[in-house]
């Protein structure tokens, strides 16, 4: 009976302990708990202040050049080619012969259409003479000139197709690829010359929706070839695309002569748009905005915290982005620490 008296004692004083260690193990857990909140009352953040700045207009954008005109030259007859006058870089005219087809057989044709049509001329004369008379009836005679037509006609498609036993270039410029050889047989549309014309090239860039206001069909502009950085051409916009791409970047093509002959089709060149010209602009880092630019959401540091503020962003100048609407010089922008802020956190600048 002791015994388990002692065993009962023994185990509520054990019981007893351990609440007591429970309760001051939470007391002391409630302490910390208050102490940090107390202390991460405040989200720290970095802050930069909106300001005017002088900004430099120009802006570059990069592409590829091309020729101004570019053909491929085929054959419009069929037949086995029997000359070749041109080489790969050879210099081409307008007009000029490329290459002799065989036409033996084109001249056979129109030998036999111009028979054809003789025959036909001499027989609408005699039915013409004999309807006087009347020896043929009106019938007849409307037969005969239908035949006259007809070979007429032919021997005008065989000259026509005679003519083409020649292969000769629509443009000027210069042979950059030969696709045929003597022996070669070709059939109407095969591809025999590919034609560049690069007097002048077209740089072919893209510009944001932010910088293409500003250009002008005719405007010139400042072009660096990547081979030649110690140099710089001048080009004229000649064309400026009415729709945007998917990415909002509209198609700009731009001139460049091209007398020297240096620049060649393919070779990577800057366009830089605006010069020298600079204008007055708010800016703000790019870091201050949440998310991304176009979200045009910041947060302003002001009496102690964040005031989510929505702004109009505009021209985007590397680091900075010009702010339209929103801001004020002066106002303080938080440009760290925004993930950890909702409108109205209270807030700890730090250096």
């Amino acid at each position: 009976m002791k015994r388990a008296i002692i065993t009962v004692i023994i185990i509520a004083a054990a019981l007893g302990g351990i609440f007591f260690i429970l309760n001051k193990n939470k007391a002391k857990n409630e302490a910390v708990t208050a102490e940090a909140a107390k202390t991460n009352a405040y989200v720290a953040v970095r802050i930069d202040t909106a300001r005017l700045d002088n900004i430099n207009l120009a802006n570059s954008a990069n592409g590829t050049f091309q020729p101004k005109q570019e053909v491929t030259v085929g054959a419009e007859a069929s037949g086995r080619v029997v000359r070749v006058l041109v080489d790969e870089g050879s210099r081409v005219s307008a007009g000029q012969t490329l290459a002799v087809i065989e036409g033996d057989k084109l001249n056979v044709n129109v030998s036999n259409a111009q028979a054809n049509y003789d025959n036909a001329q001499q027989n609408l004369q005699r039915f013409e003479s004999a309807y006087k008379t009347g020896g043929v009836t009106q019938q007849q005679l409307d037969q005969a000139r239908l035949q006259f037509e007809t070979s007429k006609n032919n021997l005008k498609s065989s000259k026509l197709t005679a003519g083409d036993v020649t292969i000769k270039t629509s443009v000027s410029g210069i042979v950059n690829s030969r696709k045929i050889e003597p022996g070669t047989y070709v059939s109407p549309g095969t591809a025999a010359f590919e034609i560049v014309n690069v007097s002048s090239l077209k740089l072919r860039v893209n510009v944001d929706e932010k910088n293409v206001a500003a250009l002008r069909v005719g405007q010139s502009v400042d072009i660096i070839a990547s081979v030649y950085t110690d140099k710089t051409y001048t080009g004229k916009v000649t064309f400026i695309a009415p729709k945007s791409d998917g990415s909002l970047n509209f198609p700009v093509e731009i001139e460049v002569p091209n007398s020297s002959g240096e620049l060649r089709a393919g070779m990577y060149g800057t366009a830089t748009f605006g010069g020298n010209a600079s204008s007055s602009a708010l800016v703000i880092p790019r870091s201050a905005f949440v998310g991304s630019v176009s979200d045009n959401r910041v947060f302003v540091a002001k009496n102690g915290k964040a005031i989510e503020t929505k702004v109009v962003s505009g021209r985007n100048f590397g680091d900075n982005i010009e702010v339209l609407s929103g801001l004020n010089a002066g106002d303080q922008v938080i440009i760290s620490g925004q993930i950890n802020l909702l409108d109205q956190t209270a807030i700890e600048v730090i250096k």
